[in-house]
């Protein structure tokens, strides 16, 4: 992996123009400003607050943690991961329509698009969704009736991660994924779990079983753990829930014998630096793990979490990832082929994205040779 002391920064629009996928975005964390505040005065819901502030949490009461986070600078990250959570409550709970829930995911393929996605793995967790409990598969369909509308109209493919939130039952956990095999919703491809694991503590066998019903219903399995929790939350992932990614996974980086299990076993790590420091888990880029990661061999792709309360883009994240470390192009195409081969994309859709992503490649380093 190419670093250098003072890189120039890479434009986005050239990191727009590579071929790539996205594994580690949450619908939730996706909304424009002016999503919500559609959504809002359609349902004549009141803003907590201003609506120039929405974003900064750290304003409105209804969100603020009962403790501050060290580091993480300004917006969700000084209200930390529960106010920031409880946050995704309030607006989720605006959706609360079959076409508003599809207008949403219509505007999250195209928000992928504009950065040059062509295919996402996009989690949804339905807990936030207050609106469909009870209707959790009605909200799958809706979803992918956005997503089928999108792709027809030529923008990026999406399939579903089906999240738990780590502070459920195994009960409902359980039901979740009887549900999901029995109705197959189109589109749901993954089923995943989130949520603030400082919070709830292990939870890896609370949800065993429903993880093992998963894989027999031929769903795939990636899991949020090693973020706010150390290694072991990694460890509970791979050897109680079978999971085949790993969402952050920064933290594994403080276990040489989980890095060496994550790379024999080929596990990817869906990294998103800039989130990490924003919600305070760690206070600086060079405390960040990512070089670590990397040069221990580990597959790590770049992704943005939760973009639009956190102020930026995927192309925006790759651009001061690669300044803040030196990444060149050639880093840069690395991430983009990592991100397909960790997406869980058909065989069929992942030939065709590696055959434009060499493509780009091709196009790039033709670019970048000097006239005579």
């Amino acid at each position: 992996m190419s670093r250098h002391p003072a890189p120039a920064r890479i434009d986005e629009g050239t990191i727009r123009a590579l071929p790539k996928a996205e594994v580690h975005v949450h619908l939730e964390g996706t909304f424009s400003l002016a999503d919500i505040l559609l959504l809002a005065r359609e349902n004549g819901a009141a803003l907590p607050g201003p609506a120039a502030t929405l974003f900064d949490i750290t304003t409105h009461d209804a969100f603020a943690a009962p403790e501050v986070t060290t580091g993480g600078g300004a917006g969700a990250g000084a209200a930390g991961l529960s106010g920031f959570l409880r946050f995704l409550d309030w607006q989720c709970g605006l959706v609360r329509t079959a076409a508003q829930a599809a207008r949403v995911a219509y505007a999250f393929a195209a928000r992928q698009s504009a950065s040059g996605v062509l295919y996402s793995d996009v989690i949804v967790n339905p807990t936030h969704w207050n609106a469909w409990r009870g209707r959790e598969i009605e909200l799958m369909r809706a979803l992918a009736a956005g997503f089928d509308e999108a792709e027809q109209d030529g923008l990026c493919a999406v399939g579903i991660a089906y999240s738990l939130l780590r502070g459920q039952s195994a009960a409902s956990a359980d039901d979740a994924v009887a549900a999901l095999a029995a109705a197959r919703p189109a589109r749901v491809i993954a089923l995943s779990v989130d949520g603030d694991e400082k919070v709830t503590g292990r939870t890896g066998e609370k949800f065993r079983e429903a993880f093992a019903r998963a894989k027999a219903a031929g769903l795939r399995r990636t899991v949020h753990a090693g973020e706010s929790s150390g290694p072991v939350g990694v460890w509970d992932a791979l050897d109680l829930l079978g999971a085949e990614r790993i969402d952050h996974g920064v933290r594994a980086v403080e276990d040489p014998a989980l890095i060496a299990r994550l790379v024999s076993d080929g596990i990817s790590l869906g990294v998103c630096p800039r989130s990490n420091l924003t919600l305070g888990l760690y206070r600086t880029w060079e405390e960040h793990p990512l070089p670590r990661l990397l040069d221990a061999g580990v597959s790590v792709t770049l992704n943005t979490d939760d973009p639009a309360p956190l102020g930026s883009s995927l192309e925006a994240d790759w651009a001061v990832t690669a300044a803040e470390y030196g990444f060149d192009e050639t880093d840069l195409i690395g991430f983009a082929a990592r991100s397909i081969e960790a997406s869980f994309a058909d065989d069929d859709r992942k030939a065709a994205l590696r055959a434009e992503l060499e493509h780009a490649a091709r196009r790039l380093a033709v670019a970048e040779v000097p006239s005579a």
